[in-house]
């Protein structure tokens, strides 16, 4: 094996790794999602309970089945977008109007 192979293989291990990050993260969101209450979502302005987890639906699979191509597409890159928008805005917020932390223990 010359460098460039090796060099292919661990290309292709590292994105591997981000694709199953990102497709575990966007589960993880979408469970969240589905365990709130459904007035949490208006309460922070934000859209409503069933929006947010087809969105994260769609994340979850555009993560999970078309980031198995190399390199994601444009779909897998906009379920990313979905999962983190999730999980920096609305769920810090969601947990806060209903006085409890899914991640971090209340201190």
């Amino acid at each position: 094996m010359d460098f460039f192979s090796v060099m292919g293989y661990g290309q292709f291990g590292v994105l591997f790794l981000i694709q199953i990050v990102t497709f575990l993260a966007s589960v993880v969101a979408l469970i969240h999602a589905a365990i709130q209450r459904p007035d949490a979502f208006p309460a922070v302005d934000r859209q409503t309970k069933v929006i947010w987890v087809s969105l994260l639906t769609a994340a979850s699979i555009f993560t999970g089945l078309f980031s198995i191509a190399s390199p994601p597409g444009v779909l897998a890159v906009a379920g990313i977008v979905v999962m983190l928008v999730y999980l920096v805005d609305v769920r810090p917020r969601v947990d806060s109007v209903q006085g409890r932390s899914w991640f971090r223990k209340n201190g």
